[in-house]
């Protein structure tokens, strides 16, 4: 009795959603398009830093500062920035240069020089990139890995094949013509 039929309640007027304020995006930080970013988890050496001596590193290394002597990451990457300055031999697996290197530069896998760059020294990698407008004076030396032997077994070695008129392996040679004067 006191309750309405589905037909007779009374319709309302949907409430339209309130309008969602409008978000701008965070504008982006400006972008540096001549100093590459420095990786995470590599060690740095900044721009106002001059080391003179001997660098080890077994982890990546970016040197953007004034280095003399000798720098040795046998395992990893080195990078010497745009405003790196080395008056040293560079030793790394791989090595990456923006900035000036005056001394000799081994990779064991690959070494790439960009345009802005300057290396003036002799040079042995497995791989090598210079980008147009780099300044390279120096040698270079490509050097291949030596293939990994397949397996514990030696190496079987089949013997040549034969040629027609020479000797077999169980051939021997003619006994010298007799002398006639005798």
């Amino acid at each position: 009795m006191w309750k309405r039929r589905e037909d007779e309640t009374p319709s309302r007027p949907p409430v339209p959603p309130a309008p969602e304020p409008v978000r701008e995006p965070a504008p982006a930080p400006p972008a540096r398009p001549s100093e590459p970013e420095i990786p995470r988890g590599v060690a740095a050496i900044g721009k106002s830093v001059k080391i003179k001596g001997q660098i080890f590193s077994r982890e990546d290394l970016y040197l953007d500062g004034e280095i003399e002597g000798t720098v040795e990451v046998p395992e990893n990457r080195v990078t010497i920035g745009p405003h790196g300055r080395l008056q040293a031999s560079v030793k790394a697996r791989e090595v990456v240069v923006l900035g000036t290197v005056n001394g000799n530069v081994e990779a064991s896998e690959k070494i790439d020089i960009r345009k802005e760059a300057r290396l003036v020294g002799d040079i042995k990698t497995g791989r090598i990139v210079i980008e147009d407008g780099a300044y390279f004076k120096g040698s270079i030396d490509i050097v291949r890995e030596a293939p990994k032997p397949q397996g514990a077994q030696p190496a079987r070695t089949a013997p040549p094949p034969a040629q027609p008129g020479a000797p077999g392996p169980q051939a021997t040679s003619p006994a010298p013509p007799a002398d006639p004067k005798r």
